[in-house]
């Protein structure tokens, strides 16, 4: 027969695993956050530091 400590010992049991997850997928999620954020300050300094070495001439031609 189930009794309801045993229950209860599921649902402790089970409410911690899902507390050890939620924690283990925030770290990550704060991990990935602060990649993407290097490499977009990583691609935009050097995109301005390309853009000073030379002179970029775009031509714009209307074609009717």
């Amino acid at each position: 027969m189930v009794e309801r400590a045993d229950i209860e010992a599921k649902a402790r049991e089970l409410q911690a695993a899902v507390e050890e997850t939620k924690e283990s997928a925030q770290n990550t999620a704060v991990l990935a956050a602060v990649a993407v954020v290097v490499v977009v300050a990583l691609a935009y300094l050097a995109g301005r530091r390309r853009g000073r070495a030379g002179k970029t001439v775009v031509e714009v031609y209307r074609v009717r």
